[in-house]
């Protein structure tokens, strides 16, 4: 069964899900994630994740709060993810390929016997992630491709600007807001941005802002 075709509502989704919580990483509705799993507890939660339903949860940690019983606290929301492949390397590892499906937010923590942490999800306030053809929204591309340009430049990076200007929109809002190095607030702001709209207007805004040169302000967003 195809991540598309499995989920159409809400109520299609546990209403728990496994949370592997990782800073600076998110992943988007409709977007791959590429993670390299070596700790013993989410070994396990991949195990079991393979066993069942192959949904794993996304969630950064928050970097300006006091920790909880279980580890780091937890930003209020996330997204899930269904394993769409894996592979397991000599030494143990799993290198596996994750695919969004729909931002949640998190209701509760649960007291498990388990070494890795579940939650409850609150999936009804994103159920428009869901939708196979996502709601057609304004993304001013030759602003986001000026500033991606400003960006790279000041950075020493380097875009492949032939897929920058035939990419869809969304996929190039996505791809921008997954592989830039903004820090955790700018990447939990991306994650949270109602529709790619919005995501884009943010995302031209980071861009500008990580685009600065040094001593011109600061790039943390506040």
């Amino acid at each position: 069964m195809s991540a598309k075709s499995a989920y159409r509502v809400p109520s299609d989704l546990p209403r728990v899900v496994p949370v592997f919580p990782l800073t600076g990483a998110i992943v988007l509705p409709r977007w791959p994630l590429p993670l390299n799993i070596f700790e013993p507890r989410y070994l396990n939660m991949v195990d079991d994740a393979l066993a069942g339903d192959r949904l794993i949860g996304m969630v950064q940690p928050r970097p300006d709060a006091d920790a909880v019983a279980r580890g780091p606290a937890l930003q209020d929301v996330g997204c899930v993810a269904r394993v769409m492949s894996f592979s397991e390397t000599e030494d143990g590892r799993y290198l596996i390929s994750l695919t969004g499906i729909c931002r949640f937010r998190i209701q509760a923590e649960l007291d498990i016997a388990l070494p890795y942490r579940k939650v409850e999800a609150d999936f009804e306030p994103f159920a428009a992630d869901l939708s196979t053809v996502p709601a057609l929204t304004h993304v001013d591309r030759e602003e986001l491709q000026e500033a991606l340009a400003h960006y790279v430049d000041v950075n020493g990076f380097q875009a492949d600007w032939s897929a920058v200007a035939d990419a869809p929109a969304e996929v190039l809002v996505n791809a921008l807001s997954t592989a830039c190095p903004f820090d955790p607030h700018a990447k939990q702001a991306l994650l949270e941005a109602p529709d790619v709209g919005a995501r884009a207007d943010l995302l031209i805004a980071l861009l500008e802002r990580y685009g600065s040169p040094p001593g011109d302000g600061g790039h943390a967003l506040q």
